[in-house]
Order: C-alpha cells, then sequence, then structure tokens
C-alpha cells in the first residue's frame, strides 16, 4: 500500500494548475456549503433542544438528514449524532465557527444561531464561506466539542496531520475498505468518522457508500482522494502546517483568517472573514446557585469586580470547608470547548482565579461551570449562573440562602 511521510509531500504544479482552475459555489466542490446552509437554517427555524452535553437529540436527526444534499442511509434503529457522521462533523462546524450557540437553561439548554455572526456569514461569498469553514475545521474543531477524545496540537486540534496520515495510505487507485476489517476500524478512529466525512463533504476525498445492513452504521466500501484533496493538503503542508512556527505563534484565541495570507493566492476571492464579538465586562451583582450533589446548595451573591478567587472562597466557608488544597474553576464557552481557570499556585499555564473577574467570565445565564476542590478527595461543586442584578449593590460575597447541611470534609 502506498504510504510516505509528511516530509515527502510536495507543492507540484500539477496542484497549482487544480487550485487556478477552481470554481467554488453551492454546488461544489463537494456539498459542504449547501448542506452547512441547510444545517442552519434548520437551527434558525426550530431552535431544537440540544442534551446536557449539548449535542443533537435522536428526533431530530432524520429531518436534519434528509435536508442534506446526500441523505445518509443506516441501519441503525436508534441512531444517535455520531452515527451521522456528516452531521456530526457539519455540528462540529456550526459550533467551532462561532455561528450557533448553547441558549436556554441547564434543564433545557437550546441550540440557537447568533443573529449577528450570522449577518456576517450572509455578506460572505462562496470562496470566504468555504476557506471558512476549512479554517474553523482544522484550526479551530476541536472534537470535545462533539464529545470525541482528541489529542491537542499545542493550541490546534490534530485533524490536518491526521487527515495527511489518512491520504498518504490512500494509494493513487482508492483504498478498498469493505473487503478489509483492519482498515474499516483504523479510519474509526483515524481520522475519525467524523473528519472522513468532512473530507468527503469539502470535496477532498470520494467516498463509495454501501447499503445500509441491519444494526450496523455508515457502511464504506472504497475511497479514494481527489484532485483537489492532493492540492489542497499539499499547499496547506507547504505553506502552514509544514513550519512549526507558524503553530507555535498561534494566539490563544485563534482569529479567523489565519490561513488566507497562505492560501489566497489560489483562492483570490477570499478578501473577509467572519468576526465574532468580544466579550465584554458584565456589570452587576451574578447570583450563583452552587450545588453539590443533589441536596445541599447554597446560593450566593458576588459583584462583578471580585475575582475567582473571592467566589471559591466564599464557596468553601459557605459548606465549612478549609481553604488548604487547590482548586480549578473549568466551564464550556461559546464554542463548546473546556476552559479551566487555576488556583494562582497550581503549575499548569494561566489564566489564574486571582486575576480573573466574575464580570469577565462568560457564562451565559443558566449556564453551569464546575468547581473542583482538592484534587484527591475531588470535591465537585455545579456553580450555575441564575442571574445578574444591576441594582444589587454590596462590597463582597454574600450567601443569600443554605439548604442542606453540609457533609465532613474529610472522612475521620
Amino acid at each position: 500500500m502506498y504510504r510516505q511521510s509528511p516530509k515527502e509531500i510536495k507543492f507540484l504544479p500539477e496542484h497549482e494548475r487544480v487550485l487556478r482552475g477552481l470554481t467554488i459555489n453551492e454546488s461544489g466542490p463537494g456539498t459542504v456549503l449547501h448542506d452547512f446552509d441547510a444545517f442552519l437554517m434548520f437551527i434558525k427555524e426550530q431552535e431544537p433542544s440540544v442534551t446536557p452535553m449539548h449535542q443533537l437529540r435522536r428526533r431530530v436527526l432524520p429531518e436534519i438528514n434528509a435536508r442534506l444534499a446526500r441523505p445518509f442511509q443506516l441501519g441503525l434503529k436508534k441512531p444517535l449524532q455520531k452515527s451521522y457522521p456528516h452531521i456530526h462533523g457539519l455540528y462540529l462546524l456550526v459550533r467551532a465557527s462561532g455561528l450557533t450557540c448553547i441558549e436556554g437553561t441547564a434543564k433545557k439548554p437550546l441550540l440557537i444561531v447568533d443573529d449577528a455572526v450570522y449577518q456576517v456569514w450572509e455578506g460572505l461569498n462562496p470562496t470566504e464561506r468555504y476557506c471558512t469553514l476549512l479554517e474553523t475545521w482544522l484550526l479551530r474543531g476541536h472534537p470535545e466539542i462533539i464529545g470525541e477524545r482528541g489529542r491537542s496540537w499545542f493550541r490546534i486540534p490534530e485533524t490536518f496531520g491526521d487527515c495527511l496520515w489518512l491520504f498518504h495510505r490512500i494509494p493513487d487507485e482508492g483504498m478498498p475498505v469493505a473487503s478489509d476489517k483492519g482498515a474499516e476500524d483504523s479510519l474509526r478512529y483515524l481520522p475519525g468518522w467524523h473528519n472522513l466525512g468532512l473530507l468527503e463533504l469539502f470535496g477532498l476525498v470520494s467516498v463509495r457508500h454501501g447499503p445500509p445492513e441491519p444494526g450496523k452504521g455508515w457502511r464504506i466500501e472504497w475511497i479514494g482522494r481527489t484532485p483537489l484533496g492532493d492540492a489542497l493538503l499539499a499547499l496547506l503542508q507547504a505553506k502552514f502546517f509544514g513550519d512549526m512556527n507558524n503553530i507555535l505563534q498561534l494566539e490563544e484565541k485563534i482569529p479567523f483568517g489565519v490561513l488566507q495570507p497562505a492560501l489566497q493566492a489560489y483562492f483570490p476571492k477570499w478578501e473577509n472573514n467572519l468576526s465574532i464579538p468580544e466579550w465584554a465586562f458584565r456589570e452587576g451583582t451574578h447570583i450563583f446557585k452552587v450545588s453539590l450533589g443533589r441536596r445541599i446548595w447554597r446560593r450566593i451573591a458576588i459583584p462583578a469586580d471580585q475575582t475567582l478567587d473571592a467566589l471559591a472562597w466564599a464557596i468553601l466557608n459557605a459548606v465549612e470547608f478549609d481553604h488548604d488544597h487547590l482548586y480549578e474553576f473549568k466551564y464550556q464557552n461559546r464554542f463548546g470547548v473546556l476552559e479551566r481557570i487555576n488556583h494562582p499556585y497550581m503549575e499548569d499555564e494561566g489564566p489564574w482565579t486571582d486575576e480573573v473577574l466574575i464580570g469577565d467570565v462568560p457564562l451565559r445565564v443558566g449556564q453551569t461551570m464546575t468547581y473542583v476542590f482538592d484534587f484527591g478527595d475531588r470535591w465537585e461543586f455545579g456553580v450555575t449562573l441564575e442571574r445578574v442584578d444591576p441594582d444589587m449593590v454590596i462590597e463582597k460575597p454574600v450567601v443569600l440562602e443554605k439548604h442542606g447541611e453540609p457533609p465532613a470534609q474529610y472522612g475521620w
């Protein structure tokens, strides 16, 4: 089977010819623009509720699938979101792009379209949309957004390397899959079904789908590289991913348009980029319901100009715990990626709880973050932002209400 190392990949004149002759519109390459917009319109119309883990519920999957250019056939009786690799990949794009966000309450979270970001999206031409989605997938498409386990390559996922690895495995005549159980199993994990689905949606691979079988998911008969796939991956390797300095220089919050200098010579219509409004400091007294299990909770009010360190102390005081252990706060940001804010004495990178103000934490009302105290005994508190009161004036954290007796901190 054909295999070459990433160092051997070269951007050749034949690749340049493919890219120079490329036309991007809703009809191609691939179906990503059609399917992404169809998915966005479904979300705008339905604002579907999602699971507590912020994944699509089973009941909406058949309707989304029916709206795709090539609806997916499965033999499963109760398929989940991940059972539809193309929908799974599209969900990664709608979350990682910032075009959607989670609203509602902790008990009933809703997936909605961010109207301000959507207005910018509507102003982009097909080339700009295609490149924006490609960049979103490769630089911001962390697998944890869709509940998948992933490996991090500094601040970006290892998606590009995984896709390049697959291309090295596929010979010029294509790779049979249906007759090779080992190939099917390896594809499930590397590059992963959702990445394989996105490779097809972007027109970078060609997949021959097999007929569905009872009790089974996606059946692949054959995978082949496309000329666009060869050309685009070679260009990205030569102009961006092949130079580690490009990765090391990325900021913690990766802006849109990072790949534009590498690709614009071959995608001259890529002029504008998507933009996400920056979080602004939120004034007012924040009211949190802090729960330890189901029966013990405290309602705590804290001013926006206090730090997370002050909130941590207020929680410990409210349950009569000592303050002699490390801790962290963690929450999902608007893209679905887990953020951590660490105790100032922890050796990990910041941000630190004694530097982050309550008003700077981008929690939506109804969202819960987790406060983990004492990494040995590992006490986990749910900290739900119930409301922000602009009229309540206090100078320090206050316990407004108590329910349930606190547990013994130590079992001796």
